[in-house]
């Protein structure tokens, strides 16, 4: 994969204007990077950068940061840098062969945010297969003891704050997007049982309401309502999320549309279809003592459960 071109038009000076003196010249300049998050120095990824945060251009970011990796200059920065921005401008497959070509230029310990990368890029492009097989193999390294380069926690960052994830957080997440994955290519059953896996090692608000959505497609409503109604009352940690909670109410708005609650089930003259008019003027009739009849729309509506339902599909845990 060559390097794109740079043009003499994105060669524009980024440095802040002169101060009165060193002292001057160096708070000043200390000032501004710090205000726009643009690294010291003056190579191409310090360019690439510029063009990305200050100017907001983002191709003119992609131009330099092709000079970067090529040149050598912090490749590992340049190289997911640049396929964030290329998902922001619709060139993620690029930025996916990107990556697969340049990534072994990157230290060993890179790896792992590298794959991190990819992983958002499979899911923009909705290459489900490749995400699943990546996520797989990611869970293998866990189980073999390499994931954080054998250590305990790795330091994460979101939203520009730093923060500690363990092992086992790592590995609740990974299976919460392999059952994501699964549920993507309608494959519920095998999202079902990962998300109940995920749910054993680090359970939260958001796997439950995927899971209750796996069982909504599975018609297994009665289960799925008891789990929205744990989500609704706290029982997972990040219930309090205003995002949360819309899912649980709208996920429950769709089984409401699916299945009257329990307690409306059994009511009889909820619809007045023609067999059911007819068989009370039978009971009228025949003076009959009056009985409950479960109309047949009501019938098709229950939830039930084949005999081998309960067997997990066979699902690679590797």
């Amino acid at each position: 994969m060559e390097m794109e071109g740079a043009s003499g038009s994105h060669n524009r000076s980024y440095r802040p204007a002169e101060g009165e003196g060193e002292e001057g010249e160096n708070t000043k300049e200390h000032m501004y990077h710090a205000i726009h998050k643009v690294p010291c120095g003056d190579g191409p990824y310090v360019r690439a950068k510029h063009a990305q945060l200050v100017e907001k251009d983002p191709e003119a970011a992609i131009v330099w940061f092709w000079k970067a990796i090529n040149g050598g200059d912090r490749v590992e920065s340049a190289l997911k840098d640049m396929a964030v921005v290329m998902k922001q401008v619709d060139r993620s497959e690029e930025a996916i062969e990107a990556i697969k070509s340049f990534r072994n230029r990157c230290p060993s310990q890179a790896q792992d945010s590298i794959d991190n990368v990819l992983l958002d890029l499979y899911k923009k492009c909705g290459k489900m297969e490749e995400q699943i097989a990546l996520l797989k193999q990611k869970l293998r390294q866990i189980y073999e003891g390499k994931m954080f380069n054998g250590r305990p926690t790795k330091t994460a960052r979101s939203h520009g704050k730093k923060f500690q994830v363990s092992v086992k957080q790592e590995t609740a997440r990974i299976l919460g997007s392999l059952s994501w994955a699964y549920m993507q290519m309608s494959n519920f059953m095998a999202a079902e049982v990962i998300y109940r896996k995920a749910q054993m090692i680090d359970a939260d608000s958001n796997k439950a309401c995927n899971l209750a959505y796996c069982l909504i497609k599975q018609s297994r409503y009665d289960e799925a309502r008891s789990l929205l109604e744990q989500v609704s009352s706290g029982g997972y940690p990040g219930w309090e999320d205003p995002k949360i909670k819309i899912r649980a109410e709208s996920l429950m708005t769709e089984l409401d549309a699916v299945q009257p609650p329990c307690f409306l089930q059994d009511l009889p003259g909820m619809d007045l279809e023609d067999d059911f008019v007819n068989g009370l003027d039978r009971l009228i009739a025949e003076w009959g003592p009056p009985r409950s009849k479960r109309l047949p729309i009501f019938e098709q509506l229950t939830p039930f459960r084949d005999d081998d339902e309960g067997e997990s599909p066979d699902v690679d845990k590797s």
